[in-house]
């Protein structure tokens, strides 16, 4: 008999063990999960909702890694007003908008007419949740609800709704299995309804018998127009004026803190061309960037229009992009910044120029995310800049973007 190797001996008594400890960890996590679907699947029955789909929908073995991955993601990076406008409210996108609403002429007046929510607010709404249609998420909805169910630890009450609602969706002849694809945390279709405001709220604008709003743009606009006319929008009044306050403005602020337009006056807040306020109804005012940076007056229409996402900055981007695509130029104050956000087209090259100087940050795409922001820095800290991470105009210039 030969010699024993002792060293190797141990090297595959390590690895027997390593193997064995993986699976004693992962068998009892995968049991779990197959418990947890098993339970799923007898309850999702107990709804309502048939065998067939139940069968088809969950059939599911493991899961969504990357749907856990983006639930547990904490938001390290708060975009600035300047730049979270920038993107979602550039000349590329009005173009689109207006071309889009073209297309879709008869369709937006007949939502309007009927539901009293004016077009070019739907159509923004349908250009900032999707860029009209274009980028609706590929997330399988039953897959990603049913991980956050099962292994997401928080609102395990709520995805389980929002499972239910969608599989009922296609239960009813809506939606076929295959077009529940959409955002990690549910949100699908052209203007991103969650299931259970879809099934609440969604309505048949073509005819045909379903509510399509993944493949309907009648649907999914006349669904839009449902969805702000619930939500307390007001046929004819206004939604935002885009305003100036006196040097030094101390007074009240706030949505909430609504006043009516001739109090606005008194305490000195004006047009943003200068001209004097005029009209009734009650607003609020908005200072996303401070007295030196352009203000808002927001009423009622535009309270309807934050219910969507429950984001100021979000409503004043809908806000913003209806006015654009209504035919109202940019906003005449500028952003109190020397460093300007970048329009989604810019953003795509500011990636070609790291990638040219040898940054690996995956192919461009226009969208700045960890491993851009992390080029970024390094770009800064060469530069002598600070830190940021932040895909600005003086960064893209110094790569030479313009």
């Amino acid at each position: 008999m030969g010699r024993i190797d002792r060293g190797a001996v141990r090297q595959w008594l390590a690895a027997v063990i390593a193997v064995s400890a993986a699976g004693l960890v992962a068998t009892p996590a995968r049991a779990n999960f197959s418990a947890c679907m098993a339970g799923l699947r007898n309850a999702a029955v107990e709804a309502g909702i048939s065998r067939a789909v139940v069968s088809r929908a969950l059939d599911i073995a493991a899961p969504d890694e990357k749907v856990l991955r983006l639930s547990k993601v904490q938001p390290e990076f708060k975009t600035p007003i300047w730049d979270y406008l920038g993107f979602l409210v550039d000349e590329q996108r009005v173009a689109d908008g207006q071309a889009m609403m073209r297309r879709h002429d008869a369709t937006l007046r007949a939502a309007e007419r009927r539901f009293g929510v004016d077009r070019h607010v739907i159509a923004a709404v349908w250009g900032v949740e999707t860029d009209f249609g274009r980028e609706a998420g590929d997330n399988f909805l039953p897959h990603a609800l049913a991980t956050l169910v099962c292994e997401g630890g928080r609102r395990r009450d709520f995805w389980r709704g929002e499972l239910f609602a969608a599989l009922k969706l296609v239960d009813r002849g809506d939606l076929e299995l295959n077009k529940l694809y959409g955002s990690w945390a549910g949100a699908f279709g052209q203007t991103q309804f969650i299931p259970s405001t879809y099934q609440r709220l969604a309505v048949d604008f073509d005819g045909d018998g379903r509510r399509d709003l993944v493949s309907s743009v009648p649907d999914a606009l006349g669904s839009t127009a449902n969805y702000l006319k619930r939500a307390g929008w007001r046929e004819g009044e206004p939604w935002m004026i885009e305003v100036k306050v006196p040097r030094g403005y101390k007074g009240p602020t706030g949505r909430r803190n609504k006043a009516a337009i001739a109090e606005w006056s008194q305490r000195g807040v004006t047009r943003a061309d200068g001209r004097p306020l005029a009209g009734g109804g009650q607003a609020g005012l908005l200072l996303p960037a401070g007295s030196n940076g352009p203000g808002f007056l927001v009423f009622r229409n535009f309270d309807a229009i934050y219910s969507y996402n429950q984001a100021e900055s979000y409503a004043l981007a809908i806000s913003h992009l209806a006015d654009r695509l209504a035919g109202y130029p940019p906003l005449r104050t500028p952003w109190p910044t020397d460093d300007p956000g970048l329009t989604r087209a810019q953003r795509l090259q500011l990636q070609k120029l790291l990638l040219a100087k040898g940054y690996d940050i995956g192919e461009a795409d226009g969208k700045i995310g960890p491993v851009t922001r992390d080029a970024i820095k390094d770009v800064e800290r060469q530069l002598g800049m600070p830190e940021s991470g932040r895909a600005g105009s003086k960064v893209y210039r110094a790569l030479g973007g313009r």
